[in-house]
């Protein structure tokens, strides 16, 4: 396994390679066909930009393609001993999860990406929360986590909801039909909100439980 000082053999620098190419292309690929639109509706690519960094997906899928670059680097900086903590990436794991599992289960359902946008699509919610998965339960040290560590992961999907809350107060657009409060009302949304909420801790908990099954063993 990999400690945040070790460098990585020829096999885990393929994965991590292999991983932080898929995912800044799957990211380049989504800005692209996000400012096209625009181009094409002749709306503001300012708007775009912000409607693109909007997204839980994006931001989460960001945040892994950084952690998996870190991982290529021998860099000993603060932003790079932060991306290649065990306790960050455990929590970089359950995010990226959780986009995966609430796409699948709440948003593919309602429209049928077509061409591109269905490749972007599958790589941003299938592939790389697989492919994270996959570094964190191969390469990233276990032992290390506790409950506390679900309450600070908790911070983000909170801090997300509240910048959400924000945008669609300003913009009418709250990007997640089932956090959407001008359709559902306020208590719909927050009862949607605390059941999403509901479902990070869910996988929280899997990630922590694995972590100290495996730390055990190791």
């Amino acid at each position: 396994m990999l400690s945040p000082s070790q460098q990585l053999t020829p096999g885990q620098q393929r994965y991590a390679t292999v991983g932080a190419l898929l995912g800044w292309f799957a990211l380049a690929l989504q800005l692209y066909l996000i400012l096209w639109g625009r181009w094409a509706d002749q709306a503001s690519v300012v708007g775009g930009l912000v409607r693109f960094f909007s997204f839980f997906t994006v931001v989460t899928n960001t945040l892994v393609a950084v952690a998996l670059s870190c991982a290529l680097t021998e860099r000993r900086s603060a932003g790079h001993r932060f991306f290649r903590s065990p306790v960050v990436c455990a929590g970089i794991t359950t995010s990226i999860l959780l986009v995966g599992i609430a796409y699948n289960l709440l948003l593919r359902p309602l429209w049928s990406p077509q061409g591109w946008q269905l490749l972007a699509d599958e790589l941003l919610h299938d592939v790389m929360p697989l492919l994270f998965f996959g570094y964190w339960w191969l390469f990233v040290p276990k032992g290390v986590l506790g409950l506390r560590h679900l309450l600070a992961w908790m911070l983000y999907p909170v801090l997300y909801f509240l910048w959400l809350l924000l945008r669609g107060h300003v913009f009418g657009d709250y990007l997640y039909p089932f956090l959407d409060i001008g359709t559902l009302g306020v208590q719909g949304a927050l009862i949607n909100a605390f059941g999403v909420l509901a479902g990070f801790v869910g996988i929280g908990l899997v990630v922590i439980l694995i972590d100290r099954l495996r730390g055990s063993k190791t």
